[in-house]
């Protein structure tokens, strides 16, 4: 395969485009601290994880606010450290102040000249409008969980994606999804019959820090540890 073989990339946002797990450690340390609770914040990231996945399977048809609200207090309940409202309130607000990986925008940018831009995110509209003020693009197509009614990998947000770049007119084998988390987007991904690009922003830290490891083996088909290493792979082919 070449990156001249597609016509159209879709995106996870959080964690590929924007730093979601800056975004969650700020609020979590913030709750650690008051409660004297000693953890680093991977520690912390790591564990959350699991309430927030555990949360999007049984509610996936609450919006992302609520399944962040939801997953902060089942952490506080297995660390034993309460989580007042105010508390998982701070979190379920805070999606549009997670900040944006210093190289979406621009890679974002370049990839919007050759393809139509498609986001696939585990969240809800209203909290991707904020982040979206901090990729600086118009994305031809959004898909939020909101949207779907259910989070991913649930493979009925990546049959929603398949049905909207039908109707964009994108053919057959010409989208390639592009996403961080193997669990959340390749391992469906893959199983929906997609390419994938693997932008491993956690390459070098061990773990999965956020993201629950995946529930089966997977092999993107290409692999890149930031943004603007994969625009700029694309533009050496391209040009």
């Amino acid at each position: 395969m070449n990156f001249s073989d597609f016509d159209a990339l879709s995106f996870d946002c959080y964690g590929t485009l924007i730093d979601w797990e800056t975004g969650l450690a700020a609020v979590l340390r913030t709750w650690a601290g008051a409660h004297d609770l000693r953890m680093t914040d991977e520690q912390l990231l790591t564990a959350y994880s699991t309430h927030e996945a555990q949360a999007e399977i049984e509610h996936p048809a609450d919006l992302y606010p609520r399944i962040l609200a939801r997953a902060m207090r089942g952490m506080g309940a297995q660390l034993g450290v309460p989580v007042s409202d105010d508390e998982a309130e701070r979190l379920a607000v805070s999606v549009p102040d997670w900040p944006a990986f210093p190289d979406s925008a621009q890679a974002l940018e370049r990839l919007a000249r050759r393809y139509q831009l498609i986001i696939l995110s585990n969240v809800d509209r209203a909290s991707f409008a904020g982040s979206n003020k901090r990729l600086g693009v118009t994305f031809t197509s959004i898909l939020t969980a909101e949207d779907v009614g259910s989070y991913k990998p649930s493979p009925r947000n990546f049959e929603a994606l398949a049905r909207e770049a039908g109707r964009l007119g994108v053919a057959e084998g010409r989208l390639l999804h592009v996403a961080q988390s193997l669990f959340h987007d390749h391992v469906p991904a893959k199983a929906a019959g997609l390419p994938t690009v693997w932008i491993n922003r956690r390459h070098g830290n061990p773990g999965g820090g956020a993201t629950p490891e995946p529930s089966a083996e997977v092999t993107p088909d290409w692999t890149f540890t930031s943004m603007r290493a994969f625009a700029d792979a694309v533009d050496a082919e391209t040009t």
